[in-house]
């Protein structure tokens, strides 16, 4: 891992997971398998790694434990296996957050690229009209917010490579997949061509709606610094990453929110 990330978390790759280092506090992590996620494939028969991905959630430095509690944020980290899933390249499902109990917000999430290149790909609605549609090209380093509300899935740009990342979310945190399963996945559908590169088709699902695809864009308009890895900043000081559970304060910079450099 080229990047450093300020904590002492190590990525294994057989069994995929996390080695979590003196002074960090961590869960084993569950497997998502491929069975689990076919509903939101293009090719639900496709053959492909198993398991896909592993998700940790709840990680951190043993001395914010009762300040993420207080918070009520969490930190999550998720690493995918190398490979694809028939043409698609490796990546999770499609999902929009559940409403929080504490908030009354569907959160957003601040992701943070640690290895290997993704997409982060988002679309305003889980409806037949998706609204707006982005993906958001990110390396290592890199940050990408998803608003609230939005349906959002994260992909693996190379299939070379295993992707690992991080992300800020409410601890309230819930994945609600019935509305993207009823439409056989997201709007739009990432293929990888004979070289392994990326191409985008429309899911016929939904209403035709354009995609705008960028690179990841800096976030000063979230207080956030692109120089500093994001758990840093929450060290730093825990009320910059305090919108990821609080959203309520940023609702009109919502409305019109971008999430990638165009």
């Amino acid at each position: 891992m080229t990047f450093d990330p300020g904590l002492n978390v190590q990525i294994i790759h057989n069994p995929m997971g996390f080695e979590y280092g003196l002074g960090i506090f961590g869960p084993r992590p569950e497997y998502r398998r491929l069975d689990a996620i076919r509903q939101s494939l293009s090719d639900s028969r496709c053959s492909g790694p198993d398991p896909v991905y592993a998700i940790a959630m709840d990680v951190g430095k043993e001395e914010h434990r009762d300040l993420l509690k207080a918070r009520m944020l969490l930190f999550g980290l998720v690493t995918f296996a190398a490979g694809r899933l028939g043409s698609e390249p490796v990546r999770s499902q499609g999902h929009v957050h559940q409403i929080s109990r504490h908030s009354g917000w569907s959160p957003p999430e601040l992701y943070e690229i640690w290895s290997g290149r993704a997409v982060v790909y988002m679309q305003e609605f889980a409806a037949d009209d998706p609204g707006r549609c982005f993906a958001v090209e990110a390396e290592a380093g890199d940050a990408v917010v998803v608003p609230p509300g939005w349906a959002h899935a994260t992909l693996s740009a190379d299939p070379a490579q295993a992707v690992t990342f991080a992300a800020w979310c409410d601890r309230e945190y819930g994945f609600l997949y019935d509305e993207v399963r009823a439409r056989g996945g997201l709007a739009w559908f990432a293929v990888l061509d004979a070289e392994g590169r990326l191409e985008w088709r429309p899911n016929p699902k939904y209403q035709r709606r354009e995609l705008c695809v960028g690179p990841a864009r800096e976030y000063g308009d979230l207080g956030l610094d692109s120089a500093t890895p994001i758990y840093l900043q929450f060290e730093k000081d825990p009320s910059l990453v305090q919108w990821v559970s609080d959203p309520g304060p940023f609702k009109e910079h919502w409305a019109n929110f971008v999430p990638s450099r165009l």
